[in-house]
């Protein structure tokens, strides 16, 4: 319906010129372009050939000259009806709205949506919408003598954009505007619904009963508010539940029964029952306006200790519906750097996360929040989230205009989200407890002063959705966590990132783990997508070249910039487990991978040996957002990397996997996270020399991890163990390498391949 253009001029020639209508853009002689609604302005320029593929080789650095500009996105439109408003799903970020030359709304916020209203005309109509330089507007707001950030975050502090874009040790520094999300032209109705929220008060497990509360709002213009009636109306299966009211109020709320109750349960401890739900709104018995939704009913709990300590007296674990749920999960970051694009990868990005064997994400504070379509898809596959609200590593303002802006935020997200039946944690943010308490900054400070967490976004929850548990930080240093300095239940394991096997991973106290990773190359014909020269990693004095650095998402191509180690961080991890990297790229990147995969499958399976002593991980992460060497294990192009396909495997429902040795023995464990028992026979062959080494059969008990087994092993001796099980009928494998670091790449890659393990992507 809207043919979009843009146009721009550096903040500097614009000056105070007057901007309100497309004639005043024609007369002020800007550039122009056509644009893409939704799109980012950075594709537009490069749709239209006046910049290069802004993620190829250095090019990302480009988009920093692009911070001053001012952006006029314009369009026309007709209509015949006069009674209708437009919705703006998401801007980037402060601008003013015109219709038809007159100023009609100020934007301020990328996470929520806008309604505008104006006197739009029968036939032709015009819309301008001029987008701000943010970093220039945000001079404008004063930042207190305690704030921090990292050193290119300070201006992202005060205004409400996606984190990331100014810089992460896992995005580049691209500050990107536009209109990334829909515009729609809607209906005006004097009699419509606003909000619908539909929850269990109680639900009896034995009888399969539930009791259920409705709560909603609805405008309306009747002099009477009884001659109003709402219906509500669902079905699964074969429950259904239907129930009828009179209103005395346009917001209230009413209770009604199921019987037969289905429930909704995660992935892999039940089914994933969704009620198609229609609320309806009467006036005067004639429908005025319907809603329709999906809706699952299910308890979640969080149990959580304020500290824990090396022996385990402490807790941190989720309950759905009354029953512990080991978590299996992956951290959600951004899907693309340019987030208009974010919704054209979505597709390919659930179906890995389901496909992988996750049951949780954690949508990590970084990034923006995700679609209707995620949340559904979630809902659908059971795939539980943990919600981090849009904050993370710094100190964010504590004045009342932020408080104000985080209160409309969280309001919207908590309206919009809160029927999801996936959705299990609200948590405050990433990482700024920690930040508080000087972790990074040098001046403590009790991370429960935070107003923002503490008081905000409490507040809105209180309000709008006490069913969720809520995490005002992670990880959380509650009062009692600063006063003590106690172990912390739930952690982000990064420590030194030296070998995967090493002290700070193998001795680890904390019980839930909601971000740990470790590096792994992309492809060879990835990194060939992305750099003019892959071959060369490194200049002659083992410094990162410029392309790699920047690919490390360093704002500038130097080595004291804060993410310049990544890249020989990731070659060190190499030669630890290898004793030396190879010289040609395909090995060298096949080595990353390998030690990736080798780590990533021991955090997991770390955890899950010892369930429920440890009740789950969330490693970092699924897909990259733009290509990079991180540790991501698909990288921006859907190539997967091994430690995919090792993930996979550590991650089966019912998995056998060997605990780290005891002396000369090596205990074989049985995980099963079914809700049922599991009968499994199984075999370990010692792939080195063609050797069974164990076989049998077990019942493996509903949700528990069982030493089943043990095999003798030779002092240093580096081996490739197989291990294969079967469960109804169908058969699994795992590996376990004794001693494995400083170990033989040919031999490593031979002993594979006869597992059938080689399954590198992306190689010639």
């Amino acid at each position: 319906m809207f043919k979009w253009k843009a146009a721009y001029c550096p903040h500097k020639e614009y000056g105070d010129a007057e901007i309100k209508c497309i004639k005043d853009i024609e007369k002020a002689g800007f550039k122009t372009i056509p644009a893409e609604v939704p799109g980012n302005f950075e594709i537009d320029l490069m749709n239209a050939g006046l910049i290069e593929p802004i993620y190829y080789s250095t090019n990302t650095l480009q988009a920093q000259k692009l911070e001053n500009m001012d952006i006029w996105y314009y369009t026309t439109f007709e209509t015949e009806d006069k009674n209708i408003y437009l919705h703006f799903a998401g801007i980037d970020t402060i601008a003013d709205i015109y219709v038809n030359g007159k100023f009609v709304k100020a934007t301020d916020n990328m996470f929520i949506g806008y309604d505008v209203y104006a006197d739009f005309n029968i036939g032709k109509n015009e819309i301008v919408v001029h987008i701000k330089p943010v970093c220039i507007e945000s001079r404008k707001y004063l930042l207190s003598a305690e704030s921090f950030a990292s050193k290119t975050g300070f201006q992202s502090l005060h205004v409400r954009k996606a984190r990331h874009m100014y810089g992460w040790d896992i995005m580049p520094r691209i500050i990107s505007a536009g209109i990334w999300k829909d515009v729609e032209i809607k209906k005006k109705k004097n009699n419509k619904i606003n909000e619908v929220f539909i929850t269990k008060t109680l639900i009896d497990y034995h009888e399969d009963k539930a009791t259920v509360r409705c709560f909603i709002n609805f405008d309306a213009d009747g002099d009477y508010i009884t001659d109003y009636t709402v219906k509500v109306s669902g079905s699964c299966g074969d429950s259904y539940f239907s129930h009828e009211c009179k209103t005395w109020h346009n917001s209230f709320t009413f209770n009604f029964d199921i019987d037969n109750c289905k429930l909704w349960w995660p992935k892999n401890s039940g089914e994933q029952n969704l009620y198609d739900t229609t609320v309806e709104l009467l006036y005067k018995g004639e429908s005025c306006d319907i809603k329709k939704m999906n809706i699952g009913f299910r308890t979640v709990k969080l149990n959580m200790t304020d500290c824990t300590d090396k022996d385990g007296n402490g807790e941190f674990c989720f309950e759905i519906n009354g029953k512990k749920v080991f978590i299996l999960g992956t951290n959600w970051v951004p899907l693309d750097a340019l987030h208009s694009q974010d919704i054209k990868r979505l597709d390919k990005a659930f179906e890995l996360l389901d496909d992988i064997g996750c049951n949780m994400v954690r949508c990590w504070g970084g990034n923006v929040y995700e679609s209707d379509e995620f949340y559904d898809l979630c809902d659908r596959h059971g795939i539980m989230v943990w919600q981090d609200f849009a904050m993370a590593c710094e100190k964010p303002p504590q004045d009342k205009d932020f408080q104000n802006m985080i209160e409309e935020e969280a309001t919207y997200q908590v309206k919009r989200l809160r029927n999801h039946p996936s959705l299990v944690l609200w948590a405050g943010d990433n990482e700024n407890d920690q930040g508080y308490d000087g972790g990074w900054r040098g001046f403590p400070q009790d991370p429960n002063d935070n107003i923002i967490t503490r008081q905000v976004i409490k507040n809105v929850l209180i309000q709008h959705d006490l069913t969720r548990p809520y995490l005002p930080s992670s990880p959380y240093i509650s009062e009692i966590a600063y006063k003590t300095k106690g172990i912390l239940p739930e952690d982000h394991l990064w420590g030194p990132r030296d070998y995967f096997k090493g002290d700070f991973y193998k001795n680890t106290s904390c019980h839930f783990a909601s971000e740990t990773g470790y590096h792994g190359f992309p492809s060879t014909q990835s990194l060939k997508r992305f750099l003019k020269n892959p071959e060369k990693i490194f200049n002659d004095n083992f410094i990162p070249t410029d392309e790699y650095l920047v690919h490390a998402t360093c704002v500038e191509p130097d080595m004291s910039d804060g993410p310049s180690y990544r890249i020989k961080l990731a070659y060190d991890q190499v030669v630890t487990l290898f004793g030396s990297a190879e010289e040609g790229l395909d090995d060298f990147v096949r080595q990353s991978q390998i030690s990736q995969a080798e780590a990533k499958k021991y955090f997991i399976e770390r955890f899950r040996l010892s369930k429920w002593r440890r009740t789950g991980i969330i490693w970092w992460n699924l897909l990259d957002g733009w290509p990079q060497v991180s540790d991501a294990v698909v990288d921006y192009y859907f190539t997967k990397k091994l430690a995919y396909h090792y993930i996979k495997r550590s991650q089966n429902p019912v998995c056998f996997m060997f605990d780290e040795p005891k002396g000369n023995t090596l205990d074989l464990y049985g995980v099963n996270d079914l809700p049922e028992a599991s009968y499994a026979e199984y075999t370990v062959t010692n792939i080195t020399d063609d050797k069974e080494v164990l076989h049998g059969e077990i019942l493996l008990n509903a949700d528990s991890s069982s030493k089943i087994g043990s095999i003798s092993i030779k002092d240093g001796e580096q081996c490739f163990y197989l291990i294969k099980w079967t469960v109804s009928g169908k058969e699994y494998k795992n590996h376990y390498y004794t001693n494995i670091i400083n170990i033989d790449y040919n031999r490593y890659m031979k002993e594979m391949k006869k597992c059938g393990f080689d399954e590198f992507e992306g190689f010639i």
